[in-house]
């Protein structure tokens, strides 16, 4: 097609003056080498030089730039300098949005459009002359067009290939192709003056006040040239490396107020309306606030000043951390020189570089290549797909480094498009052909088979493209307002699908004006919903081409969540604290504010990418499940097995199982069989802890026939505290990993491989005794270690275990709670015959040495002792043991030398307190402590078990029949013995079974008291009114408390002194009656009596009162205190009703002892104290064991009775010559004390 429209070269342009230069080179060469500086022109004259040249005609001029904006903006520049149309004749093509025609000469387009064509044009044949504009930036896309055309151009030697680059690092690109010819263009026409402020960084000013200082002093700068030039300021370029940066600039430049002055972002994210403002002419002075696509990719006219905080934003990928950071650094030499250049082709310029010359030295010549960079997954892919050969032989400009290689398979590996050598699959394949990241093209693939490849169609689209979702700085607020319309709970993915569903329900419905206006009242650009709408058009149609099939029906949300996490399969994360979470190779990061999960803290989520900036970022999230993770992740997840156990309710080996994606933890800790893990290891479990340990539930006859053989014999060696009796588990081991196949390692495999067996193989699986008796086996008498302990009124099971350490060690009997009270010390201090010398050793080992050393060999002497005590082997053992070794020795020992020793717990025989169901209610090695605990269950349990019970209340005569003794309950097979009492309840009586003997006398004693009274009221209203009436005595009585109670202590004890014996009580109601008549004449005489006594008592009480007075000073505190205690004792406030009456006629003896030990006190002092001591110790014999016996609800009439031979033997020292009511001393104390007391309760 003939050309029509002129071609001419601004002259202003340095490279018009190079035309003829450039056409010869291109004549001449295949490919040369264009550099020139910022506003050289080389981007839009190049190519109408190659249009000029005729070129062109044959095929298309494809010219690329880095950017969307760039290459609209140069193909508008372009079609302004030829006056024709843009979309005719010159045209552009960027992602999905093709406007271009067949009249197009020069196709404009992204590095990207001519690489996603080189997939269906792989010789490129509809172009004649291509131009890679830009080339210094060297980003993925130009290093790769680079090395696909050097591979191009010898299969294509009619295609040209001009490059263009600012002039940097020319040599490299002339050394790549060959040395082609370079020709440098100079950029500039005036001079930049380079400023450098380094002073301008100060420690209380942010980047936004040291920008605010440079404006002020290039204003006073240009305010000093004078003249007209005073009013004419050229326009400011400010590089900041973000939209937040230029938000903060922008605000603290307004709140100057700067005079004729424009402020203007410049950003990839703003409208196409925006961007084109700068463009645009204008008067006053323009400050232009831009990340870099100022740097190179648009020249931005009327710049005469230049402000360069020395920093961008650029992006990382750390093959490390497979994260895409943001960070913000310092830029290469190269870049702050481009920078520089971006001012002063109108005039002279200044930059302002807000850094230090030295600083500006020290840094890199150039900024990293893109491909050193990045993820080269993407790149990887086209090239296997394209059969470009290995990546190690491709010709980059840069050959990346191993490690960013293998980590670009390796994510194509985690996606499935290449198999573990690299191949790529079928799947792989696909994934290729679909114009997208190979993650989303995975996602894709993954919701075909999932019926929602509709849905997810639309989501790939929209994370493909900017998103159409705006935020102006002065209506944030707002904005987020109306896009709440559109955002989904738990998921940024669906957000886009419900944005996608009402924005094609108005497009329907409006026209283009209307839907442009609603998208302006919701804060969406038109333009990009209608590139969403356009690239969703193109996948569409090429997932339709490689044969995958849309959903008709709505899919569900967890298949569309489950296909996009088959693409982003690392890019999950568990809620780790807080805001934070924890994700795949321990990184941690928090959810973007602008995502829907923000402060949710959702337990598990999936991010569509994580991006590094003041914090590492989770943008686009949804909620998911862990299983999720688990299904989609296959091969790519750690296993971890720990902890291989036998189970005998699952029949099987189980271990633990960790599963983690790597380093994040999905499962902690589950349950797994392990027999498919490692076979080996469970069989050898199976083996040693199901067959040796018994702990296996099958029907095999032959593992119940060993089950209790072993248990015979283990039972043998718990009974006699050996482990010699039965073999080793090594032996039992080897008897079994002999006869067992390889593959037996669960009940079910056993009993399947068992019941195949013959008669004589099952006969070899029975183990027999000689089997497991071990050659050392020991002698013993198994009737020594009987499996019941049998006391007078039941049977109770023992049971052995040999266990030092544990609480069951030793033997244990097995007690029903409501049977506790009937067992006795005695019962369990023998244990077993068995176990008796060793107990018997222990306790003579446990002597004074001086005894002990009289003893030896003590093993022979209980050896000698041993058939006598096990045939008495009744009472008290240390009080039995003590009378043996005596009788054997001559060596006197006093049982009193164990009474603190605590033997080791084997020992000492367990009880275990079981309810009436067989459970343990608790157990323990302390009779008395266990009783104590269970005293209220004992006594319901007698009261629940007692049949037709002869329990009664409110008895006021004896008609209940004759009062047992003892009344048996049976129950579970065990004898309990109960006691009948009569209880007083004071206005009658109660009949009570009682658990112990004493206590049942003492309650019937004042039962029948009670009964007597109520039969005789008249007497003892009689008594009431006669007793107690001298005021003058009755002052005596004081410290008793109040006269009414003493009242009536004093007559139920002379009820009790004329009716009772305490001996022998009443139990019919004849007898009752019979005593009632024959002593009824006599208790008005025996009150009298009792008052009369009482008074005695009470007067000798006060005269010790005065006397102790004088021995009350601290040095005499031992005496004045025994004689307190004893008074507490003797004459407490319940002594009348409680003292029995024959030692109540007693009481003034002792007091008159009592007068008679102060009376000598001074002169034996010294001997006072000697017997005080030994009174003591006996009184506190009595006393511990009171308070046992009260505890246990129980009382000791042979206890009772050394309490009053105490008493006479205080007579015996302190008042000899008034005479004991029976022979007593401290040797008689003592044997009372072993023989009555210690041998019966201990």
């Amino acid at each position: 097609m003939p050309i029509n429209f002129p071609i001419r070269y601004p002259q202003e342009l340095p490279l018009s003056q190079k035309v003829s230069e450039i056409k010869q080179a291109i004549e001449h060469n295949q490919v040369i080498i264009v550099g020139g500086e910022t506003g050289s022109g080389k981007t839009t004259q190049l190519p109408k030089i190659c249009l000029d040249m005729g070129r062109g005609q044959q095929g298309l001029i494809g010219h690329t730039q880095p950017r969307r904006l760039a290459a609209r903006s140069v193909c508008q520049r372009i079609a302004d300098e030829l006056q024709v149309d843009v979309g005719k004749e010159v045209g552009y093509q960027v992602r999905f949005n093709n406007l271009s025609s067949d009249l197009t000469c020069i196709k404009l387009m992204t590095d990207g459009i001519l690489l996603a064509e080189i997939q269906q044009d792989a010789l490129l044949k509809q172009y004649d002359t291509i131009i890679i504009d830009e080339a210094h930036e060297r980003s993925l896309n130009i290093d790769f067009l680079l090395g696909y055309l050097k591979k191009l151009l010898p299969k294509r030697p009619d295609l040209k290939l001009i490059i263009t680059s600012a002039t940097i690092d020319l040599n490299k690109f002339s050394a790549h192709f060959n040395q082609a010819p370079i020709i440098e263009v100079s950029g500039r026409t005036y001079p930049v003056d380079i400023v450098y402020r380094p002073q301008i960084e100060v420690e209380d000013k942010d980047l936004a006040d040291n920008i605010v200082t440079a404006i002020n002093e290039l204003s006073a700068m240009e305010g000093k040239q004078g003249g007209e030039k005073k009013n004419k300021q050229g326009d400011v370029l400010i590089f900041l490396s973000g939209e937040r940066e230029i938000r903060d600039v922008a605000q603290a430049l307004r709140k100057e107020k700067l005079k004729h002055t424009e402020i203007l972002p410049l950003y990839a994210r703003l409208s196409n309306k925006e961007q084109n403002r700068v463009f645009q002419s204008h008067v006053g002075r323009r400050i232009i606030l831009s990340t870099n696509v100022a740097e190179t990719s648009i020249t931005v006219p009327g710049i005469t000043s230049v402000i360069d905080p020395g920093t961008a934003r650029l992006s990382r990928y750390s093959v490390r951390s497979k994260i895409q950071r943001l960070p913000i650094e310092a830029i290469s030499q190269a870049s702050a020189n481009q920078r520089a250049g971006r001012c002063g082709r109108t005039s002279p310029g200044i930059c302002f570089r807000l850094y230090s010359e030295d600083d500006f030295l020290q840094r890199p010549e150039f900024t990293d290549t893109e491909i050193t960079r990045t993820n080269l997954a993407s790149v990887i892919l086209q090239m296997l797909n394209m059969g470009l050969g290995d990546i190690d032989n491709f010709p980059f400009l840069d050959k990346p480094e191993a490690k960013a290689v293998n980590d670009g398979f390796k994510v194509l590996q985690e996606l499935g498009a290449v198999n573990a050598e690299g191949k790529l699959g079928k799947t792989g394949k696909i994934m290729a052909a679909l114009p997208v990241d190979p993650r989303y093209a995975r996602m894709l693939l993954e919701a075909s088979t999932r019926a929602c490849l509709t849905e997810v169609l639309i989501i790939v689209s929209a994370v493909s493209v900017q998103d159409p979702r705006e935020r102006p700085l002065d209506k944030q607020q707002a904005a987020d307002e109306k896009h709440r319309l559109f955002q989904h709970p738990q998921s940024d993915f669906l957000s886009f699908l419900k944005l996608w569903q009402l924005f094609e329900t108005e497009r329907q419905q409006l026209t283009q004006n209307q839907l442009r206006k609603y998208c302006q009242r919701h804060f969406l650009s038109y333009l990009r919903m209608r590139e969403w709408r356009e690239i969703h058009r193109q996948l569409h149609l090429q997932c339709r081409k490689l044969g995958l099939k849309e959903n008709a029906e709505p899919a569900d949300e967890d298949n569309i969540h489950q296909s996009i996490l088959r693409g982003l399969i690392v890019q999950v994360a568990r809620h780790y604290d807080e805001l934070e979470y924890q994700g795949t190779r321990n990184r941690k990061f928090y959810i973007f504010p602008g995502s829907s999960l923000f402060k949710k803290k959702s337990k598990w989520i999936l991010a569509a990418e994580l991006v590094e900036t003041s914090k590492l970022y989770a943008r686009l999230n949804c909620q998911i499940k862990p299983e999720w993770i688990e299904a989609a992740a296959g091969s790519l997840l750690n296993h971890e097995y720990f902890e291989p156990h036998w189970e005998k309710r699952r029949g099987q080996v189980m271990a633990f199982e960790k599963v983690s994606l790597y380093g994040l933890t999905l499962v902690e800790k589950r349950k797994v069989a392990f027999s498919k893990i490692d076979p080996v290891v469970s069989r050898e479990l199976f083996i040693r802890n199901a067959l040796i340990a018994l702990d296996l539930r099958t029907r095999a006859d032959f593992y119940q026939h060993n089950r209790l053989l072993i248990e015979k014999l283990s039972e043998l060696e718990d009974k006699t505290r050996r482990r010699d009796i039965l073999v080793d588990e090594e032996a039992l081991f080897e008897f079994y990993d002999r006869l067992l196949p390889e593959h037996i390692y669960s009940t079910r495999n056993l009993e399947h491989w068992y019941n195949n067996l013959n008669k004589q193989q099952k006969a070899g699986l029975f183990l027999t005794e000689q089997d497991l008796l071990s050659e050392h086996s020991p002698e013993f008498d198994i009737n020594e270690f009987p499996d019941q302990l049998n006391t007078p009124s039941m049977a109770l099971n023992l049971d052995y275990e040999f266990a030092p350490g544990k609480v069951s060690d030793g033997v244990s009997v097995d007690v029903p709670v409501s049977a506790l009270k009937q067992l006795k010390e005695e019962d369990l201090d023998w244990l077993v015959p068995g176990m008796l010398r060793e107990k018997c050793i222990a306790l003579a080992k446990a002597l004074p040495k001086p005894l002990r050393k009289l003893l030896v060999p003590i093993p022979d002497l209980i050896e000698q002792i041993l058939p006598a005590l096990k045939s008495e082997a009744t009472g008290n053992l240390r009080y039995m043991l003590a009378q043996k070794i005596t009788a054997k020795t001559g060596v006197r020992l006093d049982p009193q030398h164990w009474l603190n020793y605590k033997l080791d717990e084997h020992l000492q025989m367990q009880i275990r307190v079981l309810d009436e169901t067989g459970n343990v209610l608790g157990s323990g090695r302390d009779l008395a402590v266990l009783q104590e605990q269970f005293a209220d269950e004992i006594q319901r349990n007698i009261q629940r078990y007692s049949e037709n019970s002869i329990e009664r209340s409110a008895i006021t005569l004896w008609d209940f029949g004759e009062l047992e003794e003892t009344h048996e309950i049976h129950h579970g097979g065990i004898k309990l013995l109960t006691f009948p009492a009569l209880v007083d309840e004071a206005d009658s009586v109660s009949l009570t079974l009682c658990d112990n003997l004493p206590l049942a006398k003492q309650e019937t004693l004042w039962g029948i008291v009670r009964l007597l009274m109520l039969k005789s009221s008249q007497q003892v209203k009689y008594l009431k009114k006669l007793l107690l009436n001298d005021r003058q005595k009755n002052l005596l009585l004081s410290h008793l408390g109040p006269k009414d109670e003493i009242l009536q202590q004093l007559i139920r004890a002379a009820y009790r002194n004329c009716f009772l014996n305490e001996e022998s009580l009443p139990r019919t109601e004849g007898d009752f009656n019979d005593v009632y008549e024959k002593n009824r004449g006599e208790l008005l005489s025996i009150a009298e009596k009792l008052e009369t006594r009482l008074y005695e008592v009470l007067q000798h009480y006060h005269q010790i009162k005065k006397l102790l007075k004088a021995v009350s000073d601290i040095q005499h505190q031992s005496v004045y205190s025994d004689i307190e205690t004893q008074l507490e004792e003797l004459l407490h406030a319940d002594f009348i009703s409680d003292t029995p009456k024959a030692s109540f006629k007693e009481i003034p003896r002792y007091l008159r002892a009592i007068e008679e030990r102060l009376k000598k006190y001074p002169r034996q002092i010294e001997k006072d104290k000697e017997w005080t001591e030994v009174l003591q110790y006996y009184y506190s014999l009595y006393s511990q064991h009171y308070d046992f016996l009260v505890k246990q609800n129980m009382v000791s009439l042979e206890l009772d009775k050394f309490r009053w031979l105490i008493e006479e033997y205080r007579v015996s020292l302190f008042a000899q010559s008034m005479g004991t009511r029976e022979p007593v001393s401290e040797k008689r104390l003592k044997k009372f004390w072993q023989e009555k007391i210690l041998n019966t309760n201990i």
